[in-house]
């Protein structure tokens, strides 16, 4: 697949960025089968640096260049990219776009029939090799470009394959979640730094415990309610500290954020 697979990402932003690094450092592709445009010097600037790969200024460069695109641009520059790479397209182009909230219809409508649509929802920890991606298939999307997509998303996390109508919720969830979780670790670490330990330690100590519990519901299949009130022996000091996080309605304070941002992806899909 390295030989053959030719990637172009129509936009050179942290996503794009942290995609391409993945496919790479899994080996789905090779530098020279990578190539990104954007309008900003600075974002091309940064995308060779991480990648090595090849930039240009141009999107129709990158159309030429590549059989797979990413189209990975703010929601509100989608409809430019479109319009400008709508003749551009052909039977062998295959188009993945991560822009949030961006439904398929206007994808197809800004492309024309025909064209082979995957609409995809991944995260940043894809540099890192622990995205969580959903995506969906467009009208014209052939199997193998479900194939395609379960391929190179799972080299890099975690890939679901689900119904549109569920994208926005994860853009709520996994989308925008490793904000939330950095604000977490961020928390526990001043919360450790509180209590007298050294900032570094605290937050290396405060990262490597999200990461284990986060192996622990994935590896063991356990509820998280199973596995916390593993922790929580009677009278401990775990049920203390679980105690003040109900106080201060984590949970739903959670489930509040997660809800609100798929709000907001819907709002950017309509605009």
């Amino acid at each position: 697949m390295a030989a053959k697979l030719t990637i172009g990402f129509l936009g050179a932003g942290r996503m794009a960025t942290a995609l391409a690094r993945g496919f790479l450092r899994a080996g789905l592709v090779t530098v020279d089968g990578i190539i990104a445009s954007d309008p900003s010097e600075a974002a091309r600037a940064a995308f060779a640096k991480a990648t090595g790969a090849q930039t240009c200024g141009v999107n129709a460069d990158v159309v030429k260049a590549a059989a797979v695109l990413v189209l990975a641009v703010k929601p509100d520059q989608v409809g430019g990219v479109l319009a400008e790479i709508r003749g551009l397209l052909g039977a062998r182009h295959l188009l993945f776009s991560i822009a949030a909230g961006v439904p398929l219809a206007r994808l197809e409508a800004g492309l024309g029939p025909g064209a082979r649509l995957v609409r995809v929802m991944p995260n940043t920890p894809a540099l890192v090799g622990a995205s969580a991606t959903a995506y969906a298939l467009g009208q014209a999307a052939l199997p193998a470009d479900g194939a395609l997509a379960q391929t190179l998303f799972s080299s890099v996390g975690l890939a679901f394959p689900l119904s549109e109508a569920l994208l926005d919720a994860v853009t709520g969830l996994s989308g925008s979640g490793p904000a939330y979780v950095y604000m977490l670790i961020e928390g526990l670490s001043d919360g450790g730094v509180a209590a007298g330990l050294p900032r570094d330690v605290a937050t290396r100590l405060a990262a490597q415990t999200v990461l284990g519990g986060a192996k622990m519901v994935l590896e063991t299949g356990l509820h998280p309610g199973a596995l916390k009130d593993m922790v929580a022996s009677p009278g401990g000091t775990t049920i203390e500290g679980i105690h003040e996080l109900e106080k201060g309605a984590l949970r739903a304070t959670l489930m509040n954020a997660v809800r609100a941002a798929s709000e907001k992806s819907k709002k950017l899909g309509q605009a």
